[in-house]
């Protein structure tokens, strides 16, 4: 998990894919960039979206946000902070209950912490 330093709250790592990657790849630059840790996708643990967040950009351009939430397991790397994190760190899921979380983050991690064996799809 980790602090963010925008908005006070904790949450997975993220964040947007690059053109000519791989969406596995997106994961692994995200992870590190956040955390300093080297990781491996393991699955996908569900899709998020919700058509009342719409982004409106100043160029005009208007979206529907969605994400995508993968599990993975640490392979190396060491932990450090970056420009969008203050803290990272592994915790319990007794640790993760307490946290201040946005709403959409604790959904995400209810789901997989559930471990159904399948992915969340909404």
């Amino acid at each position: 998990m980790i602090h963010k330093t925008d908005n006070d709250r904790w949450a997975l790592p993220g964040g947007g894919h690059e053109p000519g990657e791989s969406i596995g790849d997106t994961v692994v630059r995200e992870v590190k960039e956040e955390t300093g840790y080297d990781v491996e996708v393991e699955t996908i643990t569900g899709t998020y979206t919700n058509p009342h967040h719409v982004m409106a950009y100043d160029d005009g351009e208007v979206r529907q946000q969605f994400s995508i939430a993968f599990r993975a397991r640490l392979v190396g790397g060491d932990k450090r902070t970056s420009s969008e994190s203050d803290v990272v760190e592994w915790l319990t899921r007794a640790q993760i209950e307490a946290l201040n979380l946005h709403p959409s983050m604790r959904l995400r991690l209810d789901h997989a912490l559930q471990d159904t064996g399948r992915p969340f799809i909404g």
